[in-house]
């Protein structure tokens, strides 16, 4: 049956899709200016004033300039590593953390999460967190970088939250079958919660991949260093350039010729490089996202 709306309804509904169109766009135009960025001629680049809406004289020398040093490379071989190991090392911790905390039997499971909760809010500061690590041997090693942040308490409350909203009569059945507290953690309650795990997976993924504060504290190696550190450096060494700009905006040429210039054209390649990954994994994991967020905050 054909439903007509009237003239006012189909008002509001233009209005609201104008204004998702307007929100798309307004998201979207950082990463297709960053994109054109990367792909501009880097003279003409910092030249230009107002929006881009196309690369300025197509060239992919910028890509070139940071793939010629082995530095980038090696902080791309050293995120992948920080980022498997320490997502695998979250998702297991966290698992295992909100599994116990989910016990509806569990002794002074009340004063457990007060104890727990009262982290998100107060820590030792810096000075302390680094004698720490440094004192346990968490200083300038690959387990500097996974393990101080084995287990986020927020997402280890809302995947417990998770498990308590699945219905206790599989636990209890499974139980009278004879199945041991692991085997009901993997063969029900890991199956059941797809939803929320790949939702704090992607927390986790995300948050690895854009980690670079532990890697600036306890790493002192080069080759240690993970890519987000490394553009940390390019984007402050291109903060440094502004000295070199003159009053009226334009491009001061130095001794170094157009190295100003590059400095731009290196900042958006590289952001482009480091951000790319997560980009293409978001898509795959969307369908599970507000689904998991749902079922990890529906019940207290």
């Amino acid at each position: 049956m054909v439903q007509y709306k009237s003239l006012g309804n189909r008002l509001i509904d233009a209005s609201i899709y104008l204004l998702l169109a307007v929100l798309t766009l307004v998201c979207l135009y950082p990463i297709v200016h960053i994109l054109f960025a990367s792909m501009s001629n880097p003279a003409r680049l910092v030249a230009h004033k107002g929006l881009l809406l196309a690369p300025l004289g197509f060239t992919l020398d910028g890509y070139k300039l940071i793939f010629r040093d082995n530095a980038l490379l090696v902080g791309y071989a050293n995120t992948l590593l920080y980022v498997g190991l320490g997502t695998a090392i979250n998702m297991v911790m966290t698992i295992m953390g909100a599994y116990v905390l989910s016990r509806r039997d569990l002794f002074f499971k009340k004063y457990i999460m007060i104890l727990i909760t009262i982290t998100m809010f107060f820590g030792g500061g810096l000075i302390p967190w680094f004698l720490l690590m440094k004192d346990i041997g968490l200083y300038n090693n690959v387990w500097a970088m996974v393990l101080p942040g084995a287990i986020n308490t927020w997402n280890m409350i809302i995947l417990r939250t998770g498990f308590q909203s699945l219905p206790q009569e599989l636990e209890e059945a499974a139980t009278i079958d004879g199945a041991s507290s692991m085997r009901i953690l993997l063969s029900i309650i890991v199956p059941l919660s797809k939803a929320t795990l790949a939702v704090i997976f992607l927390y986790y993924l995300v948050g690895n991949w854009n980690s670079w504060f532990n890697a600036m504290v306890l790493l002192q190696d080069r080759d240690k260093f993970p890519l987000q550190l490394l553009l940390k450096e390019i984007l402050v060494a291109n903060d440094t350039s502004a000295a070199t700009m003159g009053s009226s905006g334009g491009v001061v040429i130095d001794s170094a010729g157009s190295a100003t210039a590059h400095r731009e054209l290196v900042k958006y390649c590289t952001i482009v490089v480091s951000t790319l990954p997560i980009l293409l994994v978001y898509p795959f994991l969307q369908k599970y996202f507000v689904k998991g967020v749902y079922v990890g905050s529906i019940k207290g």
